[in-house]
């Protein structure tokens, strides 16, 4: 049989996992998000849902990508031989160029090459895969969905790698007695009759994958204001993420979340998906701190954004103060800030350069 005769699990029938099957969703609507790592302890249905996901996508090729392929086998490859006899530069497409239009799966990528994350991820974000060899380069389309499972029990995937996903989804197995039941139910009622079972589910996945479908028409039309703007910068200045990645992943996220619900205009709630998909492999936090703690703190620094920025000027929330000894600058919270604010922001500018704790927005401790 066939990879194309495949009878695949129906996306829609896979239980619970909301998170994960939201993720994969989203990343599908907009591509540039970066594509999501699925962290997870084996039996969760990692690949499982993966493979149901890109059955919604029609006849979009599913190319996995195995751990022991070179780089010639992913990125493709130049044949000299035929730029010597005949004077043309003959390419050879690579895994990347295959997977255009479709899903690119590479199961446990922790344990890949760091050189070839760093090629797919390269190809992920700018939806094109480049070669050169002896001076001969050929560029090809590479827009695909990039999904990467992984089992932190066997080992992490490098901060610089991991940071350059776009998505984040921790998976576990459920504690509900019921929803373990209804799981076993479903999996031996696809093993008994594949068929029968794929044509119970086959309307709900048809209407997403229909959905996924009108997001995507609808994307460019979605209206960014800049009060959301603001709020996505201060929530991950305050969460204390490296870089600019975070911004424009959550941005792009609650675009294709905005979508995604049919609506033209993104709203608090769309921000606060976006920031939960996309901040967990992002934000340091200490090696003590509880997993409960996570979306506890997100919560948290949401509400101060929106406080902070609910009221915006025409010269927009927040005035830039510089310090005149440093040349840190730092933000008070109006457009013509106090003497007190100046001072306030001054201070903050200047533990900017010393790593000493100062403050942000109304008297928020912010370490820099």
């Amino acid at each position: 049989m066939s990879p194309s005769q495949v009878v695949r699990y129906p996306f829609s029938a896979v239980v619970g996992q909301d998170e994960l099957r939201l993720a994969l969703i989203l990343t599908a609507i907009s591509p540039r998000i970066g594509g999501v790592v699925i962290r997870g302890e084996k039996g969760t249905a990692k690949t499982t849902t993966v493979r149901a996901f890109a059955g919604l996508l029609g006849d979009a090729p599913l190319v996995n990508l195995p751990l022991g392929a070179t780089e010639d086998r992913v990125v493709g490859s130049l044949k000299m031989e035929t730029v010597l006899t005949t004077g043309r530069a003959e390419y050879q497409p690579g895994l990347l160029a295959q997977a255009d239009g479709g899903v690119l799966y590479v199961d446990e990528v922790n344990l890949l090459a760091d050189h070839l994350v760093d090629a797919l991820l390269d190809a992920a974000a700018s939806g094109r895969v480049s070669i050169e060899r002896d001076g001969i380069s050929h560029s090809s389309p590479a827009n695909f969905v990039l999904v990467g499972t992984m089992n932190p029990e066997e080992g992490e995937l490098r901060p610089q790698l991991l940071d350059r996903f776009g998505l984040s989804v921790d998976v576990v197995a459920s504690n509900n007695p019921d929803t373990r039941v209804e799981i076993i139910r479903r999996r031996l009622a696809y093993e008994a009759n594949p068929e029968q079972f794929i044509e119970r589910w086959a309307g709900q996945d048809a209407e997403t994958s229909e959905r996924i479908h009108r997001a995507k028409e609808i994307l460019p039309d979605v209206e960014l204001p800049e009060e959301i703007l603001a709020q996505i910068a201060w929530l991950c200045a305050r969460i204390e993420v490296d870089g600019m990645r975070a911004d424009l992943v959550i941005t792009r996220t609650a675009l294709a979340h905005t979508a995604w619900q049919g609506r033209t205009r993104i709203t608090d709630e769309d921000v606060e998906v976006a920031a939960r998909l996309a901040l967990p492999h992002r934000r340091r936090r200490n090696p003590f701190d509880a997993p409960e703690m996570e979306e506890r703190k997100l919560q948290e620094v949401l509400q101060e954004a929106r406080n902070f920025y609910k009221d915006t000027t025409k010269q927009g929330p927040a005035a830039e103060i510089t310090d005149e000894d440093t040349g840190a600058t730092a933000l008070a919270d109006t457009d013509t800030p106090t003497d007190d604010q100046g001072l306030q922001g001054t201070a903050q500018a200047k533990a900017q350069t010393t790593g000493k704790v100062g403050t942000a927005g109304h008297g928020d401790t912010f370490r820099s």
